[in-house]
C-alpha cells in the first residue's frame, strides 16, 4: 500500500473506529475495569512503519529489560521490518507480531490473526511508539491490555486518535524521539499529570555495533569485487541519493552527481545504493560520472544485513534522512545525512560517527508528528537545496581524512 492510501485508510477508517471504541471504553469504565497486574508480566510494542524508528527505539528495549527483568517481550510491527529488529536481537523471534502492508487484503488477514494472538496472550501493557497513528491506537485497545501507553496530543493541535489511552504520554516535538520512547516507559506507573513528568535520561546508549563474523565480510566483499572488479582497489564512498517513501526529504540529484564527479577527481570509488525501485537514480549518477569506478549498487542488496557488510566495506556514507543513515549506526561507517524537512534533533541517528547538515529554515521542519508528515511545500525543498555540493565535499574530505588517520594509528 502507498503511503497516501494508507493516510487516507488511517483518516476516513481510523477516525470512526477511534470514537467508537472510545464510547466503548467510556462504558466499560462505567461498569467498571479490573485493577492490571502490578509489575506487568507481559508487555507489548507495537512500532509498525519505519525500520529506521527500530534502530532509535533500542534504548527502550534494553530500558524494558532492565525494569521490567521477568516480563515477556513481544513487537508487532509490518513484516517488511522484520529483518532490522532481528539484526538488533532484542526480542526472540517467537515474540514478534509481524503484518503484511504491502496489500490491503494481506493487511486486513494478518490483522485479525494478529488481534487474535493479542488477545490469547494477554498482555498486561501496550505501548504504542507510533507518533499519533490510529491504526496502532486500535491494535493496542483490541488487544485487551488495561495499560494502554501512547502519545497524545493532550492541549495541543494533534491528531484524534481517540480517548482510550489510559495512560497518555505528552508529545514533544522538542525532545529527541529516543528519549520519548523512554518517557513512554516511566509513563506506565507514573502518578503525575501529564504523566512521566522528568528531567530526561542522561544514559541514552548508543546502538550496537553488530559484530558480524569476518569470513562474512570478507566473503561479501569478495562478491562485490567481483561483481565490479574497478573498485577492488580504492577506498569506497556509498551515497543514498532516493528519498524513499517521501521524496520530498532528498538532496537534489545534480547535487549528487557534483559530489560523486568531485570524489571520484580525488581518488575515491563511489557506489550508489538503494533499493531496485531506485535504479534510475543510480543509473543517472553513473551515466554523469563515466568512470568505471562509480558503480550502481541500488537493488544489488538483497537484504539489510547485507547492506550491513558492504558499509564495512565502505569509508563514508553520505545519505538522505531515512533507513541507510540509522542502520549505518550499526556499524563503524561515517556517515553525513541531509536534513530540513525532518530535524535532526528529534530524528538523528544516536551513533557518534555522524554528521547532520540542517537548513533551519522558517518553514522548517515541515514533516512533523501534527501533520501526518504531509508537508505543506510545494515540491521545492530549499532546506535542502540550499546545502550546497561544495559544503558537503568539505566535509566529506574532512570525514574520509579521519578515517584514513585512524587506520593508520590502528
Amino acid at each position: 500500500m502507498n503511503i497516501k492510501f494508507q493516510r487516507a485508510v488511517d483518516r476516513f477508517v481510523g477516525v470512526p473506529i477511534c470514537a467508537l471504541l472510545s464510547l466503548v471504553e467510556h462504558l466499560r469504565n462505567i461498569l467498571g475495569v479490573t485493577a492490571p497486574p502490578s509489575p506487568p508480566q507481559r508487555i507489548l510494542v507495537i512500532l509498525l512503519s519505519e525500520m529506521g524508528s527500530l534502530v532509535l527505539a533500542h534504548p527502550m528495549f534494553v530500558r524494558l529489560k532492565q525494569q521490567y527483568p521477568d516480563a515477556s517481550l513481544h513487537v508487532m510491527l509490518f513484516g517488511k521490518n522484520r529483518e532490522v529488529l532481528d539484526l538488533l536481537g532484542v526480542i526472540p523471534e517467537a515474540n514478534v507480531l509481524a503484518i503484511n502492508d504491502r496489500s490491503l487484503t494481506g493487511f486486513v488477514m494478518d490483522s485479525l490473526g494478529a488481534i487474535r494472538r493479542m488477545r490469547a496472550l494477554k498482555f498486561d501493557v501496550v505501548i504504542d511508539c507510533e507518533l499519533f497513528s490510529r491504526v496502532s491506537s486500535i491494535f493496542s485497545y483490541l488487544s485487551g491490555a488495561p495499560i494502554l501507553v501512547g502519545f497524545h496530543r493532550h492541549t495541543q493541535e494533534g491528531l484524534y486518535r481517540g480517548s482510550f489511552i489510559n495512560r497518555p504520554v505528552l508529545y514533544n516535538p522538542y525532545r529527541h524521539l529516543s528519549q520519548q520512547f523512554l518517557t513512554m516507559i516511566a509513563a506506565i506507573a507514573s502518578g503525575t499529570v501529564p504523566l512521566a513528568k522528568g528531567l530526561p535520561a542522561a544514559d541514552v546508549i548508543d546502538p550496537p555495533v553488530l559484530a558480524l563474523p569476518e569470513d562474512e565480510l570478507q566473503r561479501v566483499a569478495a562478491q562485490l569485487h567481483a561483481d565490479f572488479p574497478a573498485i577492488k582497489d580504492k577506498r569506497l564512498v556509498l551515497v543514498y541519493p532516493s528519498g524513499g517513501i517521501l521524496p520530498i526529504r532528498a538532496w537534489p540529484l545534480e547535487n549528487y552527481c557534483q559530489l560523486c564527479a568531485s570524489l571520484l577527481g580525488d581518488g575515491y570509488a563511489v557506489g550508489v545504493i538503494g533499493l531496485k525501485e531506485d535504479k534510475p537514480l543510480g543509473q543517472a549518477i553513473v551515466a554523469h560520472c563515466r568512470s568505471p569506478h562509480c558503480v550502481d549498487l541500488t537493488g544489488y542488496t538483497k537484504s539489510v544485513r547485507q547492506l550491513l557488510t558492504i558499509f564495512h566495506r565502505a569509508s563514508l556514507l553520505v545519505t538522505n534522512d531515512g533507513g541507510p543513515g540509522q542502520f549505518a549506526a550499526l556499524t563503524t561507517i561515517p556517515s553525513i545525512v541531509f536534513f530540513g524537512p525532518e530535524t535532526p534533533l528529534l530524528y538523528s541517528s544516536l551513533s557518534r560517527n555522524i554528521y547532520c547538515f540542517y537548513s533551519a529554515l522558517s518553514c522548517s521542519p515541515c514533516l512533523t508528528a501534527y501533520n501526518h508528515r504531509t508537508s505543506p511545500c510545494d515540491g521545492d525543498n530549499q532546506c535542502l537545496k540550499l546545502i550546497t555540493p561544495e559544503q558537503v565535499l568539505a566535509k566529506a574530505r574532512e570525514m574520509l581524512d579521519a578515517v584514513a588517520m585512524s587506520r593508520k594509528v590502528a
